[in-house]
């Protein structure tokens, strides 16, 4: 960031400048995470601002429609996060070795099912199982990375699923959203439901 007048001190957040730099580690270390067979399916983005009350906004419609009571208490924590960083999964793209762990005996006749016939509930399936494995351990190695630089967090299949409705992660059939903030207080715990 170039700073040409005082004006520009005045106006700078250090803390959100700290969490914009840590959410780009994150990112990176979902990126260098362990995949299987060394093959990358995973997708990152770092919203903001607009974005983020998006998600919030589709989190409670998505509430509303299914009835489950996570998704309007999670959309107020994204509400109170400045970033949040989203990590997805190609997870219809297998690495055939016909193991089964999606359901299907073959890689095969799951890339059919998926491709002809998908699953539409919160997600969007079948995914193959090394895929979703994949995803895990870059959902973890990022939380892992912020909870070193001190950035309370919390991983949200909710913000997840938004991103997904709201298109944000093209290609991706699974995702989690990771909101970082920086107060007194951790914000992601001792959560009320929303009544």
């Amino acid at each position: 960031m170039k700073i040409n007048t005082l004006q520009d001190i005045l106006v700078m957040d250090p803390e959100q400048d700290a969490m914009m730099i840590i959410a780009s580690l994150m990112a990176v270390s979902a990126r260098t995470a362990p995949k299987g067979k060394g093959v990358d399916t995973i997708v990152t983005r770092i919203v903001t601002g607009n974005d983020m009350d998006r998600i919030a906004v589709e989190m409670i419609a998505i509430g509303n429609k299914t009835g489950l009571p996570p998704f309007p208490r999670d959309a107020q924590n994204i509400r109170d996060s400045k970033v949040c960083v989203l990590i997805g999964c190609k997870g219809a793209e297998d690495l055939g070795l016909n193991c089964g762990g999606c359901g299907y005996q073959t890689c095969k006749e799951m890339r059919e099912k998926a491709s002809h016939h998908p699953v539409q509930s919160l997600f969007t399936g079948p995914n193959c199982v090394i895929r979703m494995a994949d995803l895990g351990i870059a959902v973890c190695s990022a939380a892992k990375t912020a909870q070193i630089h001190n950035a309370d967090n919390r991983i949200l299949f909710t913000a997840g699923v938004a991103a997904l409705s709201l298109h944000l992660l093209p290609d991706c059939t699974c995702a989690y959203g990771i909101p970082l903030s920086v107060t007194g207080k951790n914000i992601f715990f001792d959560r009320r439901p929303v009544t």
